[in-house]
């Protein structure tokens, strides 16, 4: 059963890819109100597909936890899907950026999708240069109202399992005084990395305290976050964790 939904909404996705994302790139010709509108048009098919093809239900935790405008998400990346909810979740009045690895701009579609959404490309091999991009681009971002979606580990970490957290969203936090908001999250249990079949359950997104900048280092920010999430990974799937049930 499994296979035969997974096969459906490979089918689906496909399919709202094709028709939606051209429709974006165009769109971006006529402004960001306009691009977005499609972008919406794109996340309701896609979690039209997985709630009701596949069954996987969302969950959200901790929305009081969200502040009100502009905002950096340092988020667990586990699956594809968490892309498409977190942009759900972002405070009212703003627009997503991710910051995302440039090779992803050479896909055919998503990286013309991705081009057309202002995101922040980077090489992740520049060091301090990637860090530099992050934080100048990020800043550009915040003050037209974006907020920039980050994950910390730099790709996607299977459930249960962790790297080691670089602190771009921290620092660009911290230089445009906005505040970072951490994010856990256990949609890889259902959507595994590079997997093709998928399972229905509850996907839980959870929101951890906004962490206000003032007062702390990018590096003191980053730390805050990591310790949250990780002890909020463990709270969300105690099975994967052995040593969860001693802390």
């Amino acid at each position: 059963m499994n296979f035969l939904r997974s096969s459906l909404f490979m089918l689906w996705a496909t399919l709202v890819t094709v028709i939606v994302v051209p429709l974006i790139v165009l769109a971006a010709l006529f402004g960001r109100t306009a691009t977005f509108a499609m972008v919406w048009l794109y996340r309701r098919g896609i979690l039209f597909g997985s709630r009701w093809i596949i069954g996987i239900v969302p969950e959200i935790r901790g929305l009081e936890n969200m502040p009100k405008g502009p905002c950096v998400f340092l988020a667990k990346h586990q699956s594809a899907w968490e892309t498409v909810i977190l942009q759900e979740i972002i405070p009212p009045g703003t627009d997503p950026a991710f910051v995302i690895k440039k090779e992803l701009l050479r896909i055919p579609f998503i990286g013309w999708g991705l081009a057309a959404l202002r995101s922040i490309s980077i090489d992740r091999k520049g060091g301090r240069d990637a860090l530099a991009q992050v934080v100048e681009q990020g800043c550009d971002r915040l003050k037209k109202g974006f907020t920039v979606i980050i994950f910390p580990e730099g790709t996607r970490v299977a459930p249960g399992e962790r790297r080691a957290y670089q602190p771009g969203g921290a620092f660009l936090a911290k230089k445009a005084g906005c505040k970072a908001v951490p994010i856990a999250q256990n949609v890889g249990e259902l959507w595994p990395r590079n997997a093709f079949i998928k399972r229905p359950g509850r996907a839980i997104i959870s929101i951890g305290p906004a962490i206000d900048p003032t007062g702390l280092t990018g590096r003191e920010i980053s730390k805050r976050a990591e310790e949250w999430v990780e002890a909020e990974m463990r709270r969300l799937s105690p099975h994967l964790y052995p040593d969860a049930k001693s802390e």
